[in-house]
C-alpha cells in the first residue's frame, strides 16, 4: 500500500501538493508538523503536513519528501482550519497565510551552495576576471553562498555568471536547508564540588591573600548563592566589580565551574504581581454587562469615552481568564500603544505577559510562538494584528482595543485580512469571548449593535468624573486676515500654550503629515520636484537635508536652485511635523519638544524612549502624526492643539468624514486625563463644518446617523460589501486594457452586483507600476461565496492570457 502526504507550501498557489511517504512516516507524521519537500527544479521548501492519504490519483509526477523536520506539530488543532477560512474569505492562498503566520525562522528554505568541481581543470587565461575571483575564493573555502559571491564581486546580479560557470563545468551547485534561529544562552558560575564545604572554602580564601580580586569574586559568589541557585557570570562580575579575566582565571584553576544554559528572551523572572485597582461604580456596571453578553455568547462592543478606564476593565477580565487557566489575546493597532501597556500589564501579571509584533526580531518571535504553543501556564499575549495568527490552544478571551483603527487591516502583501473581523471568527472557532473597545467605534461595529448582532456596553463618564476636554474652534482664515498668525500657530494657541507651560503642564500638537513640507515649488516657473518612480511630489525632510518619496522611499538632496529654470527662488508649500517643531522652537526657544512620527520611531526601543521622555516630563511639548491619537495615556497633558483640522475632511474616500471624527475625538482625548479639565484647540479654515461641530460636542450618535444615511444612499458598507481588484503593470496602456478586460468579464456576474471602473486612483503610478482599480459592490441579498468564487474564476482566466501574464492582480476583500 502506498501512502501520500498533503502539504501546504509557503507559495501563492491555491492548492495543497502531495508527496510520497513510507509506511513508517505515515504512522508518525501528524497534521501541523513541518516537512522538507522538493519543489520545482531544485528548491527545497518547508511545508506543513495537512493529512496522510492512501492510494491517490494525481496528474503530476509525485516526489518523495526529503525529511521530517519536527517531532511534534508546531501548530495547534484547528489552526489550519482558521488559515483556510482566511484564505477563502480574503481570496488568497493558504500558503500566503502560512507565510504571514509563521516566524521566518520556522520557514527553512534551501540556499544554493557553490562548490568547485574538482574533476574539471582549467587554465587561468581561459577565465574571465569575475570567474577567476570566484575560483580563487573557492580554493581557500570549500563552499560559498550566492550572497558571498555577490559581496565578493560587489554586484547585485551574479546568477548569469554562475550559470555560465555551470555550463563550463567549473562549479557544482547544491541546495542546503539553513536554520536562522539561535537560542539565547547565559553563562552561569558555581563553586567546584571540593570547595562547597565551608571549611574548604575558608582554607581557600586564607590562601588567596595575594590575589584580592579573586578573593572578592569568591566572597561575592558565596553571598549571592541562595541554596544551590546558579549565579549569572555577568551579575557576578558586576557585583564584585571585576573584569571577565579575573573570573576566567578562577575557572582555569578549576575553583569555579562555568555552565552555559538556554534562557528565554521574552519571559521576566517569576514574581507575584501587584493587586488590581478596584473598579468604580460605572466600570463595575459595564463589567457586569460584558459578563452577561459573554454568557449569551455574543461579541461585545465597549463604547467608552476617552479616559473612562476601559483598560482597567480589560485587566480585570484578563485576570479572571488567566485564573481559569485560559490564554488571552490583547490586540492593539499601534506598536507605540503596546509599549505603554506592557508596563501596566507586567505590573499585574509579571512573567505571564508576552509581546508579539514586527519590531521583534526572528529569534524573539519564535520564542513567543514556542511559549504559546507549549502553554504549560496561561499567558496574555499583547500584539499588533499578526499576534492573531499565533498557535493558541486554549484561548479564552480576545480583546480588540481601538477597534475602529485602520491599522488592523493588512493591505500588502496578501493575506489582506482585517484583524478585528478575523478575531471574531477565531473566537467562534475557539469558543472564546470577544470584546471590542473604542471611544469612537467604527460605523460597521456600531451598526451591528443596532441590529442585535453585537451587544453594546457604554461608559459615558471619564474616570474620577473628570470632565471631557473643552473643544474650541479657531477660524484661521479670520486670523490670517487680521494678521494674528505666527507661522502656523494662531495667537489663541500660542497664548494657551504659554499658560500651560506656566502651570507646569505639557502640550500635544497634532499634524497628520510627517516631514517639513509636502511640496517644494519654484516661484519663477512653478516647477515642483517629482518622484521618478511615483506620481507624487517629493516631501522635504529638512533635518536630513533630503527630499523623500513616502511611497517608494526614493530620496535626493534638497536642490539649491530649480532644475527646470535655474532660479534660486524656491519655496515650500504646506507643512508637516518637522516644520511645526522648528516653528515651536522659534516661539518658545527655552522649551523642549519631541516629535513622534515614522521618521523618529524606526528603532526597536524608539517608542519606549519617546514615551518615557514625555512621562518623565523631560519634554514640554510633543508634536506628532496619527500615532499620537491611539489610546496613549499621558498624565500631565492639559492642552491639545490641532494645527489643521480640515486636512482629513477632503480625502477621496467614503470614510473620510468618519475617520476625521474618530481622529480628532481621539487626539482630543489625550488632554486632561487626571483631575483638571483639559482644553483642545482646533485650527480650521471651515470651523462650521458639520463634522467639526459634532467633534466639538462629542456627538457620536448624530455623526453615526448622518453618515449611515449617506452610506445607504450611495450603497457603501455596512449596507453593501466592497471588493477591490487592483491591476499593476509598467505600461499605462496595458494596465488600462487589463482593467477593461476584467470589467468586461465581471459584468457577467449575477444581477444587482455593481462593477465600477476601471479607474486610476489619485496616485496612479507607484514604484514605476501603473495601478488601476476595479470595484465590485454587492448587497446583503447576494451570496458572497458565489461572487468571490466567480471573481477567483475570472482571475484564473485573466492570468492564463499571454498578453496579461506580466500584469499583477491583487484582490482586496472589504477594502476599507
Amino acid at each position: 500500500m502506498s501512502y501520500f502526504l498533503d502539504v501546504i507550501l509557503p507559495l501563492p498557489l491555491e492548492r495543497y501538493f502531495s508527496y510520497r511517504i513510507t509506511a513508517a512516516e505515515a504512522g508518525m507524521i501528524q497534521p501541523g508538523m513541518r516537512v522538507a519537500v522538493p519543489f520545482g527544479k531544485s528548491k527545497i521548501y518547508t511545508g506543513i503536513a495537512v493529512a496522510v492519504r492512501e492510494n491517490i490519483e494525481v496528474a503530476y509526477d509525485i516526489k518523495d519528501i526529503e525529511f521530517v523536520i519536527d517531532e511534534a506539530p508546531i501548530l495547534q488543532k484547528g489552526q489550519i482550519k482558521f488559515w483556510e477560512w482566511i484564505a477563502s474569505y480574503y481570496l488568497c492562498s493558504v500558503g500566503q497565510v502560512m507565510k504571514a503566520a509563521l516566524p521566518k525562522s520556522l520557514l527553512l528554505e534551501s540556499e544554493t551552495i557553490i562548490q568547485r568541481n574538482e574533476e574539471t581543470t582549467v587554465e587561468d587565461d581561459e577565465l574571465t576576471d569575475q570567474e577567476f575571483l570566484i575560483m580563487e575564493a573557492l580554493e581557500n573555502r570549500k563552499a560559498m553562498k550566492v550572497d558571498d559571491v555577490a559581496s565578493l564581486l560587489d554586484r547585485k546580479t551574479v546568477l548569469p555568471i554562475l550559470r555560465n560557470m555551470l555550463s563550463k563545468h567549473l562549479i557544482i551547485l547544491q541546495e542546503e536547508l539553513s536554520n536562522t534561529y539561535k537560542a539565547k544562552t547565559e553563562k552561569y558560575i558555581s563553586l567546584a564540588p571540593e570547595f562547597q564545604d565551608e571549611d574548604a572554602l575558608r582554607e581557600l580564601l586564607d590562601s588567596m591573600t595575594r590575589a584580592p580580586k579573586q578573593r572578592e569574586v569568591l566572597m561575592t559568589l558565596f553571598m549571592m548563592r541562595a541554596g544551590d541557585k546558579l549565579v549569572k557570570s555577568k551579575d557576578l562580575e558586576t557585583r564584585s566589580n571585576v573584569t571577565r579575566a579575573v573570573v576566567k582565571s578562577l575557572i582555569d584553576k578549576q575553583i569555579l565551574l562555568e555552565t552555559e544554559q538556554e534562557v528565554s528572551r521574552m519571559l521576566m523572572d517569576r514574581q507575584t504581581g501587584h493587586k488590581l485597582y478596584e473598579l468604580n461604580g460605572a466600570q463595575e456596571v459595564a463589567y457586569n454587562e460584558i459578563k452577561t453578553a459573554f454568557e449569551d455568547n455574543k461579541v461585545c462592543l465597549l463604547h467608552g469615552v476617552t479616559s473612562s478606564g476601559k483598560t482597567e476593565i480589560y485587566v480585570k477580565l484578563i485576570e479572571e481568564y488567566l485564573a481559569l487557566g485560559k490564554q488571552c489575546l490583547y490586540l492593539l493597532p499601534e506598536i507605540a500603544l503596546t509599549t505603554q501597556l506592557i508596563g501596566r500589564l507586567q505590573n499585574y501579571f509579571k512573567h505571564q505577559v508576552l509581546v508579539y509584533h514586527s519590531k521583534y526580531n526572528l529569534n524573539e518571535r519564535q520564542e513567543v510562538w514556542n511559549l504559546v504553543l507549549d502553554a504549560h501556564e496561561p499567558y496574555v499575549v499583547i500584539g499588533a494584528r499578526s499576534a492573531l495568527l499565533l498557535p493558541f490552544e486554549d484561548l479564552g478571551l480576545i480583546i480588540v482595543d481601538e477597534e475602529h483603527e485602520t491599522s488592523f487591516k493588512q493591505f500588502d502583501p496578501a493575506p489582506r485580512y482585517h484583524a478585528r473581523d478575523s478575531s471574531i471568527v477565531l473566537g467562534k472557532m475557539k469558543s472564546s469571548q470577544v470584546l471590542l473597545g473604542s471611544a469612537t467605534p467604527s460605523l460597521e461595529s456600531y451598526y451591528n449593535t443596532t441590529i442585535g448582532k453585537f451587544e453594546l456596553v457604554e461608559l459615558k463618564k471619564r474616570y474620577n468624573n473628570v470632565l471631557m476636554p473643552e473643544i474650541n474652534m479657531i477660524d484661521i482664515k479670520e486670523k490670517h486676515r487680521k494678521k494674528r498668525m505666527t507661522g502656523h500657530f494662531s495667537d489663541t494657541l500660542i497664548e494657551a500654550m504659554t499658560q500651560a507651560f506656566k502651570n507646569d503642564e505639557q502640550v500635544i500638537l497634532f499634524q497628520n503629515r510627517r516631514g517639513f513640507a509636502p511640496i517644494m515649488e519654484c516661484n519663477t516657473c512653478g516647477h515642483a520636484p517629482q518622484c521618478p518612480n511615483c506620481d507624487v511630489s517629493l516631501t522635504v525632510h529638512q533635518h536630513r537635508g533630503q527630499m523623500r518619496c513616502h511611497y517608494c522611499g526614493y530620496h535626493t538632496f534638497i536642490p539649491k536652485e530649480c532644475i527646470a529654470c535655474s532660479s534660486t527662488d524656491l519655496d515650500t508649500k504646506g507643512f508637516g511635523t518637522e516644520q511645526i517643531e522648528a516653528e515651536f522652537l522659534e516661539i518658545f526657544p527655552q522649551r523642549k519638544i519631541a516629535r513622534m512620527d515614522l521618521d523618529t520611531t524606526r528603532g526597536k526601543y524608539s517608542y519606549e524612549k519617546l514615551i518615557d521622555k514625555v512621562e518623565n516630563r523631560e519634554v514640554d511639548a510633543l508634536v506628532g502624526t496619527q500615532m499620537l491619537t491611539k489610546g496613549l495615556d499621558f498624565r500631565h497633558v492639559s492642552l491639545v492643539g490641532v494645527l489643521n483640522a480640515d486636512a482629513m475632511l477632503n480625502f477621496p474616500d467614503f470614510r473620510s468624514h468618519e475617520r476625521c471624527f474618530q481622529l480628532l475625538t481621539q487626539v482630543a482625548g489625550r488632554a486632561g486625563r487626571t483631575e483638571k479639565r483639559g482644553m483642545v484647540l482646533l485650527q480650521s479654515y471651515n470651523p462650521y463644518h458639520m463634522i467639526l461641530q459634532q467633534v466639538s460636542t462629542y456627538d457620536y450618535k448624530t455623526m453615526f446617523k448622518e453618515q449611515l444615511k449617506d452610506r445607504y444612499q450611495f450603497k457603501y458598507p455596512p449596507y453593501q460589501r466592497l471588493i477591490r481588484i487592483t491591476l499593476k503593470h509598467r505600461d499605462y496602456k496595458t494596465t488600462l486594457q487589463a482593467g477593461e478586460w476584467f470589467v468586461g468579464a465581471l459584468n457577467q456576474i449575477e444581477h444587482g452586483v455593481e462593477v465600477l471602473g476601471p479607474e486610476f486612483p489619485p496616485v496612479s503610478r507607484v514604484r514605476n507600476l501603473f495601478n488601476v482599480h476595479v470595484l465590485v459592490k454587492m448587497g446583503k441579498t447576494h451570496s458572497p461565496e458565489t461572487i468571490k468564487g466567480f471573481i477567483a474564476k475570472v482571475k484564473r482566466s485573466f492570468e492564463s492570457i499571454k498578453q496579461y501574464r506580466a500584469v499583477r492582480c491583487n484582490i482586496d476583500v472589504d477594502c476599507y
